[in-house]
């Protein structure tokens, strides 16, 4: 898999699970403000970092793999 590919993949996958992340986090908010047990909506929150945490990861990865390709594409002087 090239470099390229690489990061056309990680980037927008990192865009959607950090999305998704943004949306467990208030719906973790939600299930407090509702007087959830605690049990649930701290389970809920913790998942809900671990799945913005890894969108960051991807993201991050995508930009890794973006420069790495611009630097192996970039034409010798």
């Amino acid at each position: 898999m090239t470099h390229k590919s690489k990061w056309l993949l990680f980037s927008p996958l990192g865009l959607v699970t950090i999305g998704a992340g943004a949306c467990m986090v208030q719906w973790a908010g939600s299930l407090m403000n509702k007087r959830a047990p605690a049990k649930q909506w701290v389970a809920a929150g913790t998942a809900a970092l671990v799945v913005l945490n890894a969108g960051v990861s991807l993201f991050g990865q995508g930009v890794v793999e973006r420069v790495l390709h611009e630097v192996r594409e970039r034409p010798t002087l």
